[in-house]
């Protein structure tokens, strides 16, 4: 597929916006994975014609006809916003997020919504009341969730730019296990106004691409402060910029790594990790090891945290506003029950449960409090490992791509698929998944890269390096 540069300098040198939002549109409409749940044709004709006036006109845009899809928990105007639940079912939106509207300020074109998780409450897009996602290579193989759709998209050809939200992986373990570039940024570095919210202090909107540098382009798009968003950050953005040598960034570069994420790697997933490491050496970079004393503990604060807010942002779905609504009920009370449980899955459900658990009163302190302070240490522990290096490689899933099913019936190893990706969501550092060869079956593995807080772009100066080394 035509990278987004690329195809965005067609259409900025006279290409037809329209046509290139043709063969996207066709490629969503033909689409066999169950990635795609919702095209956008009349949306998406209407963008790619005002696209082509503009250029017209004498604008040149930084992606300029570049098809988009979508993840549905991410609102545009007009169209449904589900979040892949029958809670939310028929929800229309009267405005579109921050971080879509300013894709499409761009020149960008919304052509489709994606598949996830519901809720984004999963890693492998099985918990969609849509049906599950497949893998792009593997049709018997999960995508990773809860951005699966998102991921599979991209890896499918669907389009070159999609985006997705990350809580707990949910950008980076997908983008791994489907072979493409994903990312979630710095917390605060791009608005959440317009994501239908999972958990506040741990949500991230990012790209999914084929390769860094369209990354890189689509997070400079969207970055910046919000007046919407509270939590949007007012620093500069950094410049979508990479270095015309990709290596040249690795020369003299300080690349962190934790022994410990060596452990219960499969061994095709360490192979590449090391492979990475021997490369990265002769590229002239120096490795340097670092330790993350508290990250074994970032999955039990993960779900406490996360389920926490969950519980409390899901509440207000409640079958009285909008979306599903009991029918029959007597009463208020029962409106409020029946609602709930007929338009949330079991996933939701569970986390639901275990967030009020830890909220409630008599429980708040110890559990709820505690994983706040543990979650301190991990940030510290971050800004200890920062100062010896200036990124820190490492695994993103402990396994390729796993059969459809596998651990449906068993929650913590679903849970655990994330066990490399949640600690950065705790401490709000940016980190992103390059792809970096493939297994024996040739299923993708990506490689994580961390980086400190507000350090997107030098991280994708250092992620470009690393993806030439894997070619």
């Amino acid at each position: 597929m035509t990278t987004a540069r690329a195809l965005a300098a067609q259409v900025n040198a006279g290409a037809s916006a329209a046509a290139a939002v043709e063969q996207s549109l066709a490629r969503a409409q033909g689409d066999t994975l169950n990635a795609i749940i919702r095209v956008h044709a009349d949306h998406a004709r209407a963008q790619a014609a005002s696209v082509d006036a503009r250029v017209r006109a004498g604008e040149r845009l930084p992606l300029a006809g570049v098809p988009l899809v979508i993840k549905d928990n991410l609102l545009l105007a007009g169209a449904e916003s589900s979040a892949c639940s029958r809670i939310l079912a028929g929800f229309r939106s009267p405005y579109t997020a921050t971080a879509v509207a300013r894709l499409e300020s761009a020149g960008a074109v919304v052509v489709a919504t994606a598949n996830m998780d519901e809720f984004a409450m999963g890693s492998s897009n099985e918990t969609s009341c849509h049906g599950p996602v497949k893998h792009p290579k593997d049709p018997t193989r999960i995508p990773g969730g809860s951005s699966g759709g998102s991921a599979a998209a991209v890896a499918a050809g669907i389009a070159p730019l999609a985006l997705g939200t990350d809580t707990g992986g949910s950008i980076r373990q997908p983008a791994s296990l489907c072979g493409v570039v994903g990312m979630k940024p710095s917390y605060g570095r791009v608005s959440r106004y317009g994501a239908i919210a999972f958990g506040s202090s741990l949500d991230q909107i990012g790209p999914f691409a084929a390769d860094v540098a369209d990354a890189a382009l689509a997070l400079a798009v969207m970055a910046g402060h919000d007046g919407n968003d509270s939590t949007s950050a007012q620093r500069p953005v950094d410049s979508a910029e990479l270095p015309a040598d990709p290596l040249a960034a690795l020369r003299g570069a300080r690349i962190g790594y934790v022994a410990a994420h060596e452990a219960g790697l499969a061994e095709d997933v360490r192979a590449r990790l090391e492979l990475a490491k021997r490369r990265l050496v002769e590229a002239g970079a120096t490795l340097v090891p670092v330790t993350l004393p508290h990250e074994r503990y970032a999955v039990a604060v993960y779900y406490v945290i996360a389920t926490g807010e969950a519980a409390s942002n899901l509440a207000r779905f409640d079958g009285v506003r909008y979306g599903h609504r009991a029918e029959g009920a007597k009463d208020l009370g029962e409106v409020y029950a029946r609602s709930r449980v007929e338009g949330f899955g079991p996933e939701v459900q569970r986390r639901i449960m275990l967030g009020t658990y830890v909220l409630s009163t008599g429980y708040y302190d110890a559990y709820y409090k505690k994983a706040q302070q543990v979650r301190r240490r991990i940030c510290d522990d971050f800004a200890g490992a920062f100062a010896a290096c200036d990124a820190i490689l490492g695994p993103v899933s402990p396994t390729t791509a796993f059969k459809a099913g596998e651990k449906l019936s068993d929650p913590l190893q679903m849970y655990l698929s994330d066990i490399f990706t949640i600690a950065a969501n705790l401490a709000g550092v940016p980190a992103v998944s390059v792809p970096f060869g493939a297994d024996r079956n040739g299923l993708p593995i990506g490689l994580q890269l961390q980086a400190p807080l507000w350090a997107d772009g030098r991280m994708f100066a250092l992620a470009a390096g690393i993806e030439a080394l894997g070619r």
